[in-house]
């Protein structure tokens, strides 16, 4: 076997389909959790209409949470270098009448 046919052992192939790689819009998230899981919500709102859709559920351990945290910061971070500081519009707070077990947070 060539050095170029070799792979490196640590090396992950991520597969993208199709269907996923166009993504799906979202404009407010909903994160709950138990001690086992974080669950995290992605909703559309759109204005004027006052109810929106889950249009997507990631569910993920604690430690692949807080792993996400820490990318999320990282990455966020890395664009306010390049672009500035990202604005804020306000919050809707903890408005938002669900709860499937655990704290409400709003991201």
């Amino acid at each position: 076997m060539s050095k170029q046919d070799e792979k490196p052992q640590n090396q992950l192939n991520i597969e993208l389909p199709e269907e996923v790689a166009s993504g799906v819009y979202s404009n407010l998230s909903i994160i709950t959790h138990s001690p086992t899981e974080f669950v995290i919500d992605f909703i559309q709102l759109m204005p004027g209409v006052p109810k929106g859709k889950v249009k997507s559920r990631i569910i993920m351990s604690p430690e692949n949470a807080k792993k996400l945290l820490k990318a999320m910061a990282d990455n966020v971070g890395k664009y306010e270098t390049t672009h500035g500081p990202i604005k804020e519009h306000g919050s809707m707070g903890h408005v938002i009448p669900m709860n499937f077990g655990g704290p409400i947070n709003e991201a």
